[in-house]
C-alpha cells in the first residue's frame, strides 16, 4: 500500500512540457484531452490554439507547469501559410462562402513588395468567424446566425515575413509574429491590399516560443508511448519553457526562503524578471525585481519533493 501511495503522489507532482506536432483534423482541446487520458493527469493545458485545419507545434503544459501558461502563451510564433490569391471568403479560409473573385494581375516582385508592408507593428482586425467574445457571445456564433460582427483591431507585431514559394494562384509565406496574430486575417488583408482577394488554405506552426518542430513529437508516437508507459521520455523540464528568460541559481537556503514567500537579495543591474533554478536544475519560482529595495520578490512558486 505504501508503494502504491508513493506512486500516486509522484504522479500528482509531475510537471513539465510536452511539445506535440498536432495533425490536421483535431482541435487543440482534443489534443489536450488525449494527453490527459494518456498521462492520467487532469491538470494540463495548451498555450496557443491551433485551428483544426492547421498543424504543427502545440505546447502542452502538465501539472504545476500550467501556471506558466500566461507567460508561454504570450511567446512569439512562426508559421508557414499557404494562401490562395484571387478568391476571398467570409471566414477568410477555405471553409467559408466565396465573397469575391478576381484575376491575379500581380508579379512576384510586386507581391513581395506588398508582403513586406505588413512587417512591423500593425493593427489587425480578427476574423468574424473567431472565438473572440462580443458582449459575452462568441463571434463565430453571431456570424453563423447572420449577425453583423464588428471586432476591434488589435496591435500585433510581424517581425519578419518572407515569400517561400510563388505559384499563383497559391503562394507559400513564412511569418514570424507576436502572439495573437491571425494568419486568416493576414491572408484576407493581403488580398484586399493587392486587390484580387485571398484566403488561407493551409497553415503549419513551425515555432512557438523557444520550441520548434525539432522539439515536437508526432501525436501518434506519443499515443503509443502512453500505452507502454514510456511517455516520460518526451517530457521537457518546466524550466525550459521560459528558457529565453534570464535565470539565477539559488542555494538550498534560498530555495527554502522562496518556498515560504520570502524575498531574497538581488544584485545591482539585475533584470526585471528571472527564473529561479535550484542547484539540481529544477524550476523553483519566477521572481520579480523590486528595484528600490534591490530584492527578488517571488511571483509564482513551484514545489517539488
Amino acid at each position: 500500500m505504501e508503494s502504491r501511495d508513493k506512486k500516486f503522489d509522484l504522479k500528482n507532482i509531475i510537471s513539465g512540457v510536452l511539445v506535440i506536432d498536432k495533425p490536421v483534423g483535431l482541435t487543440s482541446h482534443d489534443v489536450v484531452q488525449i494527453v490527459r487520458r494518456g498521462t492520467h493527469i487532469r491538470r494540463a493545458g495548451h498555450t496557443g490554439t491551433l485551428d483544426p485545419r492547421a498543424s504543427g507545434v502545440l505546447v502542452v503544459l502538465i501539472g504545476p507547469a500550467v501556471r506558466l501558461s500566461e507567460y508561454v502563451s504570450a511567446s512569439n510564433k512562426r508559421y508557414q501559410a499557404i494562401i490562395q490569391l484571387g478568391t476571398a471568403t467570409d471566414t477568410y479560409d477555405s471553409n467559408g462562402a466565396i465573397t469575391k473573385t478576381a484575376p491575379v494581375n500581380i508579379t512576384e516582385d510586386e507581391f513581395e513588395s506588398t508582403l513586406h508592408e505588413f512587417e512591423g507593428e500593425i493593427k489587425q482586425v480578427p476574423p468574424p468567424y473567431s472565438a473572440i467574445k462580443v458582449n459575452g457571445r462568441k463571434a463565430y456564433d453571431m456570424a453563423r446566425e447572420g449577425e453583423e460582427v464588428e471586432l476591434e483591431p488589435r496591435t500585433i507585431h510581424v517581425y519578419n515575413i518572407e515569400l517561400l514559394e510563388w505559384a499563383p494562384p497559391e503562394v507559400v509565406v513564412d511569418v514570424y509574429c507576436s502572439s495573437g496574430t491571425y494568419m486568416r486575417s493576414l491572408a484576407h488583408e493581403l488580398g484586399e491590399r493587392i486587390g484580387c482577394g485571398a484566403h488561407l488554405v493551409g497553415l503549419r506552426r513551425t515555432k512557438s516560443g523557444r520550441f520548434t518542430l525539432r522539439d515536437a513529437t508526432a501525436l501518434n508516437k506519443l499515443r503509443q508511448s502512453f500505452e507502454d508507459g514510456s511517455w516520460y521520455q518526451y517530457l521537457i523540464p518546466a524550466a525550459e519553457a521560459l528558457s529565453d528568460w534570464p535565470s539565477i541559481e539559488l542555494t538550498q537556503q534560498q530555495v527554502e526562503d522562496v518556498h515560504h514567500g520570502h524575498r531574497i537579495p538581488a544584485e545591482p543591474d539585475s533584470p526585471k524578471q528571472v527564473r529561479a533554478i535550484s542547484e539540481q536544475g529544477e524550476l523553483v519560482a519566477l521572481l520579480e525585481l523590486v528595484e528600490d529595495e534591490l530584492v527578488w520578490q517571488p511571483r509564482k512558486v513551484f514545489f517539488s519533493e
